[in-house]
């Protein structure tokens, strides 16, 4: 393991305060990431909601996170590549329809942070509703007609490009089989490395490294290195880990890289059927989750205990990427909500026997309004949770600041801790005046010149992260 001299660098002790500032910091950049950010706040809205007005759909396993960052490119252990639910933390079995809010509050509030006219927001939700119903009449199979955005096209070119190399460069900095220690990576205590060598000693652990199809399953599996990865961010605060391994002694620059993900499962926040029986431990309730909304990927994970925690394991294979969606233009959100929704019904479709798959299909159609292509309560609610958002982006925001800035008016430390005599007593009344007179400076606002004008930029950037 590799480090880098940076104050970035957090030891265990240190970890929970750098990842809630963290998680705070990405939460108040936009509005998009502080819906991506603060899962409570729509289960919230859900719990206060008129239940009544939302269709209330079959018993299926649902994501329960459905926004735009938790879908993207995914590989099967043969190589194959699909557009699929990516992150499975919140996963139950429930109503169906609340995926389908929850997708189109996070493409609402991008293309509110693309800079769009709120007429854009109206026809999204109608070629949202458009693409989840196409999925169910299509029974999830495409038609010949139907054709991948653009951004979907690209992102698919870019993860059939990427190599084992492109995993390294990316996520180790470089090709040398090592993790090295920086701003994501951080080191791991004793005990953390003990249980990490332990567990991939396991079988069931072994077979999955070996899965892939160009691996030996015969193949001694070892920890060359590991790592605390700070990933994500409503996950942020969590047991993550990064885990580099080796097969045989085969592992050389760039070539033989096996990568492993551990991520800790919590109790999901996501409203349930009360009558469905779901595992009991979060890591297996994830894996079943998976397995039946994205097989892809479910294939790949497997549940664990680790530190007497439950923990989800998997492979990051190159062509896992996340998508990123801020800065569309007015058809490229119209088509990426068509196709995003179709992906979130396809998930879903694929549960369902034919009874049911009509069953809920009509019982959609019953809801379309007349004066918007799409039902009112989608309508209604993702309006209703936009405005809720806003208002929590902006409380956050403001909350950021304030703590912040008490952090920098905080009086000096060695006033409060000086010792008890004349001449420190003298100094303390100087610098105390001084550090009264700079809160003053702040607190006053300052005039602005009348000439002065605003700027304003706007970016139309369109890019993509790996996850």
């Amino acid at each position: 393991m590799t480090k880098k001299p940076t104050s970035e660098i957090k030891q265990p002790a240190h970890r929970k305060a750098e990842l809630d500032e963290r998680r705070n910091l990405k939460m108040a950049k936009s509005i998009h990431r502080y819906v991506r950010g603060n899962t409570a706040k729509y289960y919230e809205w859900l719990e206060n909601a008129d239940i009544s007005s939302i269709p209330q759909g079959p018993a299926i396993w649902i994501c329960g996170d459905c926004h735009t960052g938790n879908l993207g490119p995914i590989a099967n252990e043969n190589g194959d590549i699909e557009i699929e639910i990516r992150d499975l933390d919140q996963t139950v079995i429930g109503n169906p329809a609340n995926d389908i809010i929850r997708l189109g509050l996070s493409l609402a509030t991008a293309v509110r942070s693309s800079d769009l006219p709120g007429i854009v927001t109206a026809e999204m939700i109608e070629s949202l509703y458009a693409g989840y119903v196409h999925a169910l009449e299509t029974k999830g199979r495409p038609t010949e007609d139907f054709v991948r955005p653009k951004l979907i096209h690209s992102v698919m070119k870019e993860a059939m490009r990427r190599t084992w190399q492109s995993l390294a460069e990316e996520r180790l900095e470089g090709l040398k089989p090592k993790i090295t220690l920086n701003k994501k990576f951080w080191p791991l205590n004793k005990t953390e490395i003990k249980e990490i060598k332990s567990m991939f000693e396991k079988q069931d652990m072994t077979e999955l490294a070996t899965m892939l199809k160009h691996r030996d399953s015969s193949s001694h599996v070892t920890v060359l290195d590991a790592a605390y990865w700070v990933k994500g961010c409503s996950s942020l605060g969590r047991l993550r880990y990064a885990v580099l391994l080796d097969f045989d002694d085969r592992v050389v620059d760039g070539e033989g890289f096996c990568l492993m993900d551990l991520k800790e499962g919590t109790t999901a926040l996501a409203p349930r059927y009360s009558d469905a029986e779901m595992p009991k431990d979060n890591a297996v309730r994830v894996v079943e989750g998976a397995r039946h909304l994205s097989p892809y990927l479910g294939k790949r994970m497997r549940a664990t205990k680790f530190m007497d925690k439950s923990v989800i394991v998997r492979e990051l294979l190159p062509q896992d990427l996340k998508l990123e969606i801020e800065g569309m233009d007015a058809d490229e959100a119209k088509d990426l909500a068509f196709y995003l929704a179709y992906v979130v019904g396809r998930a879903h479709v694929r549960q369902m026997d034919e009874k049911t798959r009509k069953s809920w299909l009509s019982l959609l159609k019953k809801t379309e309004a007349k004066t918007i292509d799409a039902p009112f309560w989608l309508w209604r609610s993702i309006v209703e949770l936009v405005s809720v958002h806003e208002a929590g982006y902006l409380e956050h925001c403001r909350r950021y600041a304030l703590s912040h800035q008490r952090k920098q008016q905080k009086a000096p430390e060695e006033i409060v801790k000086s010792k008890n005599t004349k001449l420190q007593k003298d100094q303390q009344v100087v610098a105390l005046k001084e550090h009264v007179q700079n809160l003053a400076k702040d607190v006053v606002p300052k005039q602005k010149p009348k000439s002065q004008k605003k700027v304003v930029e706007k970016s139309t950037k369109q890019s993509k992260k790996s996850a």
